[in-house]
């Protein structure tokens, strides 16, 4: 898992500095009017390797890590290493395209984190083991059961939109993910549906 550990690496370095340089911050961050009158388009990326503040950062980076290792190692036998780095860094672009849509004319509006890619692992490696048993604060879960109740949550939120997480790009993350592995190699989608029809829960 080089490639997972070099992206957490790279991301926890980018964000801690953004941290104290308010500068580099607005430099980076998704602002829809940067980027489309001022043609500042490497911002639809830049805003993934950003965070709010450290639990923030915390929670996409442990994401990362323990889900990033399968995914990047079953991808490299398809598309190598640098084929997942390509998947994640096009996953954060994805996700918040639907959001920067949006947003365009919008001048008050702000957007960071890596969610997009983050969600793009975590479903793709749904899509891979859906009874695995994942730890929700500490609570045990198959992966299935948290991918649904998951969508349904950030569904939810989106529509009501009353705080300043952007469920959109979890939402796009997400589906990217699976589209994505589903290109890759077809074959995954009859393993999917026999995985469910037989729950193991992990063992």
């Amino acid at each position: 898992m080089i490639a997972t550990l070099v992206i957490l690496v790279v991301t926890c370095a980018i964000s801690f500095i953004a941290f104290n340089n308010q500068k580099l911050l607005a430099d980076l961050i998704l602002w829809p009017p940067a980027i489309k009158r001022g043609g500042q388009y490497w911002r639809l990326l830049t805003h993934g390797f950003i965070h709010a503040d450290g639990m923030h950062l915390l929670f996409n980076m442990i994401t990362l890590y323990f889900f990033g290792g399968l995914i990047e190692h079953f991808m490299a036998g398809y598309i190598g290493t640098f084929g997942f780095v390509a998947f994640y860094l096009s996953a954060i672009v994805v996700a918040i395209l639907p959001t920067y849509m949006r947003n365009v004319d919008n001048p008050a509006y702000r957007s960071l984190g890596a969610s997009g890619g983050v969600s793009a692992v975590l479903f793709a490696f749904v899509l891979l083991q859906p009874w695995q048993i994942i730890y929700v604060f500490f609570i045990p879960c198959p992966a299935i059961l948290f991918a649904v109740i998951y969508i349904a949550y950030s569904i939810y939120m989106d529509r009501r939109g009353t705080d300043n997480i952007n469920h959109s790009a979890h939402l796009w993350g997400a589906a990217y993910g699976v589209l994505f592995i589903l290109m890759m190699e077809p074959r995954v989608f009859a393993v999917f549906l026999s995985q469910l029809a037989n729950p193991t829960f992990g063992r």
